[in-house]
């Protein structure tokens, strides 16, 4: 079946809304991985804008290629996995994977979410190895936390497109920030100790007695080599889910690099992270280059030890002597970092590079 997009479709689509509303959701289609394509660890590890939280279990996260299937011709080539590989009966076991929103960004959205007749739609493609009924919960973070949810339901190895329609109420506080407004959380498994009946499936709630959701039926963490598929996630203003708003990878990399910048060595031994000076004769600040202002202030991650990294000034090139970390003078829009060296020219322009290795990378972290 063809990949592309019919004049039937597009009919559609004019029907249901328009075709310029933004996707709010950043990576909505998987493609980019700044940090690895497949983890162990909980939290950001592989797909960007991706943050995975497991209790009891242990789940690998991973990016997968797509060559088939309804998602593959709606024009998806990426989805995010999640895989069993340590089950658990226990009650307190759960598995989610979460995408936080800015609040600015769903401030100046157009949504007017104090009220209940203006909408936002949630829209994604799922898959699971388990059959059943899963959750898909939308909750703010500002003032009073308040939920959302909607149960869908997925045949065995099957993609299924999942969407949920979201009313405003006038109980919600989303600030005009960059912290956490909204959160789209998608749950293949809660045990009991976080479901029960004050979980409402119709109208926003908070929490009571740690009930996010009704009771699921199946045990998907219980399940020895279970899977759960997600891709094409999108929210958009209004009330009707129109099709995904693809964008190039360039387009989709730089909205990324606002959370996250990565550079690494990449095969060159001799990469150069950033340029700056010696500001004493024991240490240097190299000033990162970024593509776009980052969200906040960064933290530094970096991998290997301090002889992967070198200073190099006038003809001399010296091995650090300490890993790099951020600067206190680094900001969201000049990141600077430094690190020890043996001695140098006090006020000497200087370079950060890589050592004698291909592995070496920085990355800036600005996540939420």
């Amino acid at each position: 079946m063809s990949r592309a997009r019919t004049f039937a479709d597009l009919a559609t689509a004019s029907e249901a809304g328009s075709l310029a509303s933004p996707n709010i959701v950043i990576n909505g289609d998987m493609a980019v991985a700044q940090r690895g394509t497949s983890s162990t660890s909980t939290g950001y590890q592989t797909v960007d804008r991706l943050t995975l939280g497991v209790g009891q279990v242990s789940v690998t996260q991973s990016q997968q290629a797509l060559t088939s299937g309804s998602p593959y011709e709606a024009g998806f080539n990426n989805f995010y996995r999640m895989a069993n590989t340590s089950t658990s009966s226990n009650a307190g076991s759960y598995v989610q994977v979460t995408h936080s929103i800015e609040a600015q960004h769903i401030a100046n959205s157009g949504w007017n979410f104090k009220s209940s007749s203006s909408f936002v739609t949630v829209s994604f493609w799922a898959r699971s190895s388990l059959a059943g009924t899963y959750y898909v919960r939308i909750n703010t973070d500002d003032g009073t936390t308040y939920y959302r949810i909607k149960a869908f339901a997925l045949s065995a190895d099957t993609w299924t497109k999942v969407t949920f329609t979201i009313e405003g109420n006038s109980n919600l506080t989303i600030n005009d920030d960059n912290g956490v407004g909204l959160q789209v959380v998608i749950v293949p498994h809660y045990g009991t100790t976080f479901t029960g009946t004050n979980a409402s499936t119709t109208a926003w709630f908070t929490l009571t007695s740690n009930e996010y959701f009704p009771d699921y039926a199946q045990n998907w963490g219980n399940t020895s080599s279970a899977t759960f598929d997600v891709t094409g996630l999108q929210l958009e203003v209004g009330e009707v889910a129109t099709p995904f708003k693809h964008e190039s990878y360039g387009d989709n990399l730089a909205r990324c690099q606002r959370y996250l910048f990565r550079i690494d060595a990449a095969g060159n031994n001799v990469t150069r992270f950033g340029t700056g000076q010696h500001y004493t004769t024991g240490a240097g600040e190299a000033y990162i280059a970024i593509p776009v202002t980052m969200r906040a202030t960064p933290t530094l991650i970096q991998t290997g030890t301090a002889g992967d990294y070198a200073w190099y000034s006038g003809n001399s090139t010296l091995e650090c002597t300490g890993v790099p970390t951020i600067a206190s003078s680094a900001s969201k829009y000049l990141p600077v970092v430094y690190a020890y060296c043996s001695s140098a020219t006090l006020r000497a322009a200087t370079v950060l590079m890589a050592d004698s290795t291909t592995s070496a990378y920085l990355m800036l972290n600005a996540e939420l």
